[in-house]
Order: C-alpha cells, then structure tokens, then sequence
C-alpha cells in the first residue's frame, strides 16, 4: 500500500470520529503565562461556556491530539499561520469545512446539528489559548 493512500485512510478513519459525541473530553491545557500580574489588576473574562461545551463534546476528538492536522489548542505554532489569515477565514473553514496542505477540516467538525455561533464559539475556545 503506498504511503499516500495509508495516510488518506488513516486521516479519514480519524475523520469519520470527530463528529461523534463524548461525554467528557479534556480541557485544553493553558498556554504558560509570561508574567503573572495581581489578581486586582487582571481583568475579569467571561468563561465561554458555549465554546468549552462544544470542544470538549465534538472538537476535542481531533484537536486535543492533532488528528489530521488540526491544530492544537494552546500551541501557538499551530494557530498562527491560522488566525493570521483572519479570524473570519478561520471561522469559514469550521463551519464549511476544508482541505489544504496541512491537513483536513471537516464541515462543523463533523457535527451536522452545531449552529455556525456554536462553531465560532468552539474556535474562540481554542485560539484564546494560544495568547
């Protein structure tokens, strides 16, 4: 079996998981923080509930390992050449899905049912990691 097609295969096995749903899947680990400011002088963000639910339910089962390319939450090599483009072009290939050098997106994550706010929140979830 040449490499190129064990690769497909492999990436679309993987693929064909991403959508499903898990119960509990891992958070994505915070990015290191430069320096640490006083807890008075820091402040407050709201939690993106939505997005964390969405991650942790559909997303995580790809990006938490990097399955088929996708960029981990937390890894700033992953996610800069990303969100440079923009955040719109970002958004785009989440919710309709992509195809491209360093790997594959698919559509919603391969969850049909998540609205296109769902699928910004998830993507908001993960690139807040990587600042």
């Amino acid at each position: 079996m040449n490499k190129r097609l064990l690769v497909s295969v492999l990436a679309l096995a993987a693929l064909a998981a991403c959508g499903q749903k898990e119960s509990e899947a891992p958070a994505p680990a915070a990015a290191p923080a430069a320096t640490a400011a006083p807890a008075a002088a820091v402040p407050a963000v709201a939690e993106n509930a939505v997005g964390k639910k969405i991650y942790g339910n559909v997303c995580a089962m790809c990006h938490a390992a990097g399955v088929a390319g996708a960029p981990k939450p937390g890894d700033q090599a992953d996610w800069s050449a990303r969100v440079g483009q923009g955040k719109d072009l970002v958004y785009k290939h989440a919710i309709e899905g992509f195809t491209g050098a360093k790997g594959m997106m698919p559509a919603r994550g391969g969850s049909a049912s998540l609205t296109d706010e769902e699928v910004k929140a998830a993507v908001d979830y993960m690139i807040a990691f990587t600042r």
